[in-house]
């Protein structure tokens, strides 16, 4: 039989590097891809085969449906495909929204709802027991963004993320005869690159336990979702962000 493979998009840092980390650790061959970040991602796939885990690192940006099709060309390669958690997502530069550029709004609204949808599209046929596959677990990376709206910064990246809770939900219940569960996690302040300062002031001032989450407490979330235990979970979308 082949090898579980997990597949995780934007795992080049931050989250998505600790959930390729977290998936290497129980026992899945790790794919992982990038767009920008080359020598970052490298970087998880060594520190992870350092482990004595599997990885690869594959370019791939999967807002454009021939990036999709050969990253998971690359994932059919490796083995077979378990579990999808799609990471990438961007926000663009803070402003008002009359002030940001369309060109941004497209960009981010590509990335992080259209690239889920292509991403989840190539996964189905691969993990549907209905088409063949063995079952498998989708989880979607959110945001607690679209329960703040993100006011005056990116009100188009938390309703891009709003979109993403919708395609969870529906996914999963268009996908639960086919053995596919399909979960989201949105994460609330996590320390990582996306975090400025002044966000991380605001963020600590407003938090409830007083303190900022880490990727790999979001990563934590994601394994359970997709793991045996979590196995009468679908539909659900869990907050990573210390009450927030």
């Amino acid at each position: 039989m082949s090898e579980p493979v997990f597949l995780v998009t934007g795992g080049s840092r931050g989250i998505g590097a600790a959930i390729a980390r977290a998936a290497a650790g129980a026992g899945y061959r790790v794919v992982l891809s990038y767009v920008s970040n080359a020598e970052q991602a490298h970087g998880v796939v060594a520190e992870i085969e350092a482990a004595g885990g599997k990885a690869q690192a594959v370019h791939a940006d999967t807002s454009i449906e021939a990036d999709v099709e050969r990253l998971l060309a690359a994932v059919d390669a490796a083995g077979t495909l378990k579990a999808l958690a799609y990471n990438a997502g961007i926000t663009g530069a803070p402003s008002r929204l009359e002030a940001a550029d369309p060109a941004i709004l497209a960009r981010v609204v590509n990335v992080t709802l259209v690239g889920a949808m292509l991403c989840a599209r190539a996964a189905i046929p691969r993990m549907s027991t209905r088409q063949g596959g063995q079952g498998g677990s989708i989880v979607l990376m959110s945001s607690r963004a679209t329960a703040y709206g993100s006011p005056n910064e990116c009100v188009w990246y938390a309703a891009s993320k709003g979109g993403v809770d919708a395609l969870s939900l529906g996914l999963a219940r268009e996908l639960g005869l086919d053995g596919i569960r399909v979960n989201a996690v949105s994460p609330g302040p996590i320390d990582t690159g996306m975090l400025s300062e002044e966000k991380r002031r605001s963020a600590l001032a407003l938090s409830p336990v007083g303190r900022i989450g880490t990727p790999e407490e979001a990563a934590a979330a994601v394994m359970f979702l997709v793991s045996e235990e979590a196995s009468f979970v679908t539909g659900a979308n869990l907050a990573v962000s210390g009450g927030r």
